[in-house]
């Protein structure tokens, strides 16, 4: 999902970094952020340690597309920087109160170039024809029917680390291991009725499992001797499933997703479990070890079910193209939950207008910590 901010700059910025650098043309720069990405995902497949930094990256920015969080945390690593909290582009800064630091360089992510679905007219833009490598497929169309994605341009951000200016609302994701946000199980509970199903505790498991969803009856049953912590993370789990392994996912069915949701399913259920946790402070790094530590050899089992023509399904061949699509949908599927759970952390964009009223009031006089900017909000509606 591409950040909704302005791609031009003020002239003296642009002056900042013509000085710093030559300026790339927009295919050479599309190319840089394209050989980027491939590379990220081809050391996540060979070291699968890389695979549990991108899903912490991506509870901290989930608002964005798995394609452009990539793109973030790799050029933040590449400038020996901390991973990014809050990104939006330079006028977006401003109508924050803050401004780029003079001599920052841009960090860039893909948005998309759209055109009217109806009439056929030309697109916002130079476009480059259908989705580059660089952002993986499953983004989607945001704009729904009316519009449709006919190629792709860079946009420049700025990570919150790069501005100076008014206080804002910086995010702190992390509370310490065994704490349960108060609202989860009810909102995760939500996101299941939105989707159809019935969630129930039940000490008559299929098979003893700690979770099992069944699309038939559409229902999804949690075993009723976990603890409250294991509760939320066996329900997460079982939603990644319903959001990506439904009978009518072709896709997930290449993925192993069948009535025993082996293979690579396993693996994007228990990595969006992660995310979700994590991104309301719960960290399950040890407890999720297991599943996500089987990643890169799901994913050659995969390329080689797919080689070997075992499937009749069209899908991702290669092992960087699953890779990708693995992304795409475990971050898609996030952002659906985690719209609905609404965790304190952001999800990467910078704090709402409300916040912003806060720090001109004198509210708020410096970064807070989410349950404070919680309470603060609270008080800015009321008012």
């Amino acid at each position: 999902m591409a950040p909704a901010t302005s791609n031009h700059l003020d002239s003296k910025h642009e002056v900042v970094q013509r000085r710093a650098a030559p300026r790339l043309s927009s295919d050479d720069r599309l190319a840089s952020l394209t050989q980027q990405l491939h590379t990220l995902l081809e050391n996540a497949i060979s070291t699968p340690g890389r695979w549990h930094m991108l899903l912490d990256t991506s509870a901290t920015l989930w608002r964005y597309s798995g394609g452009n969080i990539a793109l973030l945390m790799a050029q933040m690593e590449e400038r020996g920087q901390q991973q990014p909290l809050l990104v939006a582009g330079f006028r977006e800064w401003e109508r924050h109160g803050r401004n780029v630091v003079k001599g920052e360089h841009a960090l860039w992510v893909l948005a998309p170039r759209t055109a009217s679905r109806r009439t056929g007219a030309e697109p916002d833009g130079d476009a480059k024809p259908g989705t580059p490598a660089a952002e993986p497929a499953g983004s989607g169309d945001e704009k729904g029917d009316r519009r449709k994605i006919v190629g792709w341009r860079t946009q420049a951000v700025f990570d919150v680390s790069q501005t100076e200016g008014q206080p804002i609302y910086i995010p702190r994701p992390m509370q310490g291991v065994g704490s349960s946000p108060m609202g989860l199980w009810p909102s995760l509970v939500k996101f299941a009725q939105g989707k159809g199903f019935t969630v129930e505790q039940s000490t008559s498991q299929y098979g003893m499992a700690s979770g099992y969803t069944d699309f038939a009856n559409k229902k999804i049953q949690i075993g009723a001797w976990l603890g409250p912590e294991q509760r939320l993370a066996v329900l997460a789990h079982e939603l990644g499933h319903v959001c990506l392994h439904g009978p009518n996912d072709k896709l997930g069915q290449l993925y192993g997703s069948g009535l025993d949701h082996r293979g690579l399913a396993e693996v994007e259920a228990e990595s969006v479990a992660y995310t979700v946790l994590r991104a309301h402070g719960i960290d399950r790094s040890a407890q999720s070890g297991s599943y996500l530590a089987g990643w890169a050899d799901q994913v050659l089992a995969v390329e080689q079910t797919s080689a070997a023509g075992k499937t009749t399904e069209k899908g991702p061949a290669s092992r960087l193209e699953i890779a990708r699509s693995t992304l795409a949908r475990v971050t898609s599927a996030c952002r659906s939950i985690l719209e609905v759970t609404d965790p304190d952390n952001l999800g990467g964009k910078p704090a709402t207008a409300s916040m912003a009223v806060a720090c001109e009031r004198g509210d708020l006089t410096g970064p807070v910590t989410g349950h404070q900017a919680t309470d603060l909000a609270s008080k800015i509606d009321a008012s």
